[in-house]
């Protein structure tokens, strides 16, 4: 509550410095945020009234995941809950941010020295223009998300950014990772064997991850209903390009809120890059755990 009310250029904020070394004590650093807050440059702006329309925790977590849109911030609690203990002993701040603005929190997140998960969309596009697209291997589209061209892994080419080894999701200083969609091998049909989706959305690849899931639902309504229905096509190209017309349209939020009601969370199971986004973070974190715990061990021993 203070932090809220408060002038952000007013707030010090204590940075943890992790020790490089046997032996050596972490320390911390006294940030200014007036030099984050203070300017009068658009992205201070845009920090500023995010953050005073959304919460302040951002300030007091151990780590934070941005996240694309509405379904995706229900369902990440429960995918961190059940698919992750140990992250969930964690106080993890969850921000609803699009693509294309993610990235404007950059100076701030790099102030704060914060680990963070950007989870965001492909948003594929034409090779020309700004017209969405099905994402398909081959055919020179891009993507139209602007944390993907110009944050994390600066990347615009579709085909690049699908065949992306994952320790180039991640910037230099391994503090920030981004996930976003990427191809799914799946039996889509005992008589067709294996195939490749590549999901647009989050929508369409928690379809394609949880196939059984969403065929098993009984009476749904609205976008789960449309993804349902286009789980019984004959094929799976026929199915991926259903359910790319009806992301056009429906509800995402709603299709969130009735997958909840229809089954238990822990049955949910997370598309993979959302799971390596969260095994990132979760490896991060242990991995600062365990040097505050040697250093303190190493404090006693010397005493």
């Amino acid at each position: 509550n203070i932090a809220h009310e408060l002038d952000f250029s007013c707030l010090r904020y204590f940075r943890r410095e992790p020790a490089t070394k046997k032996g050596e004590t972490p320390t911390a650093t006294v940030i200014n945020l007036s030099h984050t807050f203070g300017g009068h440059d658009e992205t201070s702006r845009f920090a500023t009234r995010y953050l005073r329309t959304t919460h302040c925790d951002l300030f007091f977590a151990d780590a934070a995941i941005l996240v694309e849109g509405s379904a995706e911030r229900m369902l990440m609690p429960h995918f961190v809950r059940t698919k992750f203990p140990k992250l969930d002993q964690s106080y993890i701040s969850i921000l609803e941010i699009g693509g294309a603005h993610a990235h404007r929190l950059k100076p701030l997140l790099d102030t704060l020295g914060l680990l963070s998960l950007v989870v965001t969309d492909l948003d594929s596009i034409q090779p020309t223009g700004t017209a969405k697209a099905r994402p398909e291997r081959g055919k020179g589209y891009r993507t139209g998300n602007t944390t993907l061209k110009e944050w994390v892994p600066e990347r615009e080419s579709l085909d690049d950014l699908l065949d992306l080894p994952d320790d180039e999701k991640q910037t230099s200083d391994g503090l920030v990772r981004v996930a976003y969609q990427c191809p799914i091998t799946l039996e889509y049909k005992d008589s067709e064997g294996e195939g490749e989706a590549i999901p647009y959305t989050f929508e369409d690849s928690l379809a394609f991850t949880n196939l059984a899931l969403f065929r098993g639902c009984a009476d749904p309504v609205g976008l789960l209903k449309k993804l349902q229905a286009a789980l019984g096509k004959d094929t799976l190209e026929r199915a991926s390009s259903e359910m790319f017309a009806s992301l056009e349209k429906g509800s995402k939020a709603e299709m969130a809120l009735e997958l909840l009601y229809l089954n238990e969370p822990d049955q949910v199971e997370p598309p993979d890059y959302i799971s390596d986004g969260l095994k990132w973070l979760d490896g991060a974190l242990d991995a600062r755990k365990v040097d505050a715990i040697k250093s303190e061990a190493d404090e006693v021993n010397d005493d």
